[in-house]
């Protein structure tokens, strides 16, 4: 870990609250039920359930999720195992992230019946093109150890995005994939692939937190029923989010930390997320976000912070 990224996570648990986490998941009966890019679908058994939305072509999607980036080996198996334990259910990771392995061995250690999960898998550039593309999937399904995914996007925007999606369509409709989507894909870009597309993708990954807030992209997908999802729903601590003074006023209102306003900012925008930790006690922090409203004034402070630009332009 970098110096930067380890000041960010001292300065993330400075902000811990002393109360009890929920770590089987949460409780429904979700204040505040934003309106959704698509339907919010709650669970009638008694069981905690992280509320769904219902994307373009029917299936239930968790709206906040556990992501992968960054994690390997056995802190990766770990932390998934952990994940899933404390009620996560949508598990997010990609080929590029080199953990796909560990991925399908947490699954497995799990012990949760695999039809509970959500598991999203990404196709790399490397595999871009028609062929490829179905050769990649079958490595993912071969390093997962799944019979299919629930939701399989292109990673980026580049190579064969034409190949590559008439492949996922086969895969599609063949019952091996779930739902397929896209990841970082602007405005132009999507508009290309709809030109096209027999099957109309239902998420976009993009990056997406309070210092950039994408609002059209925001709108865009929304007129065209695709869900968006956040990758970095913290910018992963930088430009000192969790140090945010308008972040930390707001948190301290509330009586929770900044990442959980965070999360809970994006829930009431009807955005999926999938935060990241290794971190036990951030794993279920990040779950606690539905026993709380943020106000107006809260909505209003936050979209003032919109930069309305990458904080990872490295990736750019």
């Amino acid at each position: 870990m970098s110096s930067q990224n380890q000041k960010n996570e001292i300065n993330r648990r400075k902000f811990l609250q002393n109360t009890t986490l929920a770590t089987a998941g949460i409780y429904l009966g979700v204040l505040g039920m934003p309106k959704l890019f698509g339907n919010v679908l709650n669970d009638n058994s008694s069981v905690v359930a992280i509320p769904d939305v219902k994307l373009n072509n029917g299936l239930k999607m968790p709206i906040l999720g556990f992501g992968t980036y960054g994690l390997s080996g056995e802190v990766c198996q770990k932390s998934v195992v952990e994940a899933i334990a404390a009620g996560y259910r949508l598990i997010d990771t990609a080929k590029v992230y080199g953990n796909e392995v560990e991925v399908g061995k947490a699954i497995k250690q799990s012990g949760i019946d695999r039809k509970q999960l959500f598991v999203t898998s990404k196709l790399w550039v490397d595999d871009a093109g028609y062929e490829n593309a179905k050769k990649g999937f079958e490595e993912t399904l071969r390093k997962l150890q799944l019979d299919y995914l629930d939701l399989y996007l292109i990673h980026r925007p580049r190579g064969d995005v034409k190949g590559s999606w008439k492949a996922m369509e086969e895969l599609y409709k063949a019952g091996k994939i779930k739902a397929i989507g896209i990841s970082n894909f602007d405005p132009a870009q999507l508009a290309d692939l709809l030109s096209y597309a027999k099957v109309k993708p239902v998420v976009n990954q993009i990056e997406t937190h309070a210092y950039y807030q994408q609002t059209n992209d925001y709108m865009v997908l929304k007129e065209h029923n695709i869900q968006m999802e956040a990758w970095a729903p913290f910018a992963e601590g930088r430009n000192g989010l969790f140090t945010n003074e308008t972040l930390t006023q707001i948190a301290k209102k509330h009586s929770k930390t900044t990442a959980q306003v965070s999360l809970r900012w994006h829930f009431q925008r009807g955005i999926v997320a999938i935060p990241r930790s290794s971190q036990k006690a951030h794993i279920a922090e990040n779950l606690n976000i539905f026993d709380f409203k943020l106000d107006d004034a809260d909505m209003k402070a936050i979209e003032k912070l919109d930069l309305n630009r990458t904080q990872f332009p490295e990736w750019s």
